[in-house]
């Protein structure tokens, strides 16, 4: 008997029948991403239920020198969760949530939990979890922490790894790190937990977190604003930053093409404007407090905007359903694309002053090497992350375009960098980006970065392939 069989004997038998997946009919759920970009070859599933659980499932393949792939919701974009002869352990039985301490403002929650239930949760308890993305319905918290998600509301609240207090980890020698404290300040040596939020789980397997809860909005306004250009969108933001302060909680960017593609493919989905335009904002403002006239705020500030010529058109939100409704627009962005062919995605941070100067160039370099490509570009404006997705020209063979996939990616990745940016602002590195990451990175930290990672994965058991 191989130790590999021995070792997925003893995990069959510690989890029960309900804590693994063996049967090839059911493994393509765990095998195959999102996007399908990625498809992998795992034939072993783990589902532990409990933190012991992991620690079991990590050590047992430590011992046998099994790799290890930890998998959330499988809703990542760069392949950071595909395994080839590596076990994967699913948190999805990790799905409780434990306590919520609404004095503290804290909730401490299994990493298998989905992002809406913890949404949901939070809002039942009369508080707000911020953290928001498109994939917020199937997605896994442990996930996000893992790629250090960043959404909607970065803006206001911060990415993923700023939205945590605590957190528990099963290293990779199996032993269980519990770090679940809910303190706010704790000024005691080495920060353990930002070492395993955005490493992809290449040193340990996320089991839970202590999050932080918020003030719950009791106001909220919405309003969808056409714009003449980019340039009129930054001198917006510029102007919405100063006009109304920490009340910003979104500023969103869509481009013509990109509003366009989601109103010609998504059921209910219209054109809010009589006319086009070049560019889209949708911002929200949010106030916890009862009484602040927000409504009053944005139309002073949209007054102020049009008499500068910033703005052509905008529309507020009149009722909640309207609110759900624009945000619908900006959120079926990326599954709309996906009727127009193959698409060359790119996650990109760029400094918010210089965007109009990247998409002015960016857009010249990939219509250059692929005439006819079409941009399609929209992003979390406020905090310098554009999605640059570029959809294949009309008629063009789907296969023969995404083939010059690193063709158009190389040269982009070089203006981001010469412009002080980063070719992943969100989805993380992966399979897809280990390239560019030794690449633009700089030779200290990519010699730290190995450090680390062997001083706590020694072995390289813990999702071998992905980001170093």
């Amino acid at each position: 008997m191989t130790n590999r069989q021995s070792a997925t004997d003893a995990i069959r038998e510690k989890l029960g029948s309900s804590g693994y997946v063996d049967d090839p009919s059911q493994l393509d759920a765990y095998n195959i991403e999102w996007r399908g970009l990625y498809k992998g070859t795992a034939t072993f599933v783990a589902k532990p239920g409990s933190v012991e659980d992991v620690a079991f499932v990590v050590k047992t393949c430590a011992d046998a020198g099994i790799g290890i792939v930890p998998l959330g919701g499988h809703t990542g974009l760069v392949g950071g969760g595909i395994a080839t002869d590596e076990i994967i352990i699913s948190t999805e039985r990790l799905n409780t949530v434990h306590a919520i301490d609404t004095v503290n403002g804290t909730m401490t929650v299994g990493a298998g939990c989905i992002l809406a239930d913890i949404q949901q949760a939070a809002d039942d308890a009369d508080k707000l979890f911020p953290l928001s993305l498109a994939a917020e319905g199937s997605c896994r918290i442990g996930g996000n922490l893992s790629t250090n998600a960043g959404g909607t509301n970065v803006l206001r609240y911060g990415n993923a790894r700023d939205l945590v207090l605590g957190l528990e980890v099963v290293l990779p020698s199996g032993d269980i790190w519990s770090g679940l404290k809910s303190l706010r300040k704790d000024n005691t040596g080495y920060e353990l937990k930002h070492l395993f939020m955005g490493a992809e789980g290449t040193l340990g397997v996320i089991t839970a977190a202590v999050l932080k809860l918020y003030p719950k909005p009791r106001q909220t306004e919405t309003a969808l604003i056409a714009l003449k250009d980019v340039d009129a969108v930054i001198a917006l933001f510029s102007r919405a930053s100063n006009a109304v302060g920490d009340a910003l909680s979104a500023f969103e960017y869509m481009n013509r093409a990109s509003l366009a593609v989601t109103c010609t493919y998504t059921e209910g989905v219209r054109d809010p404007f009589e006319n086009e335009h070049d560019a889209y904002v949708l911002m929200e403002l949010t106030s916890p407090r009862n009484g602040n006239d927000l409504r009053g705020a944005v139309e002073d500030f949209l007054e102020a905007a049009f008499e500068a010529g910033e703005v052509e058109d905008a529309v507020i939100a009149e009722s909640g359903q309207q609110n759900h409704d624009l945000w619908h627009i900006r959120e079926t962005i990326p599954e709309a694309q996906a009727h127009e062919g193959g698409s060359i995605k790119n996650d990109v941070s760029i400094p918010v002053s210089r965007m109009p100067e990247f998409l002015e160039k960016a857009d010249k370099i990939v219509s250059d090497i692929i005439p006819g490509i079409r941009p399609m570009t929209f992003g979390h404006i406020g905090d310098g992350n554009l999605h640059y997705n570029l959809t294949q020209p009309v008629g063009d063979d789907k296969d023969a375009y995404l083939a010059k996939w690193h063709d158009v990616t190389d040269p982009l990745n070089e203006l981001v960098n010469e412009m002080d940016g980063s070719f992943s602002a969100e989805h993380g590195v992966g399979k897809l980006k280990r390239e560019e990451l030794v690449h633009y990175s700089s030779p200290v930290e990519i010699d730290l970065m190995r450090k680390i990672k062997a001083i706590i994965d020694p072995t390289g058991i813990m999702n071998p392939g992905k980001v170093l």
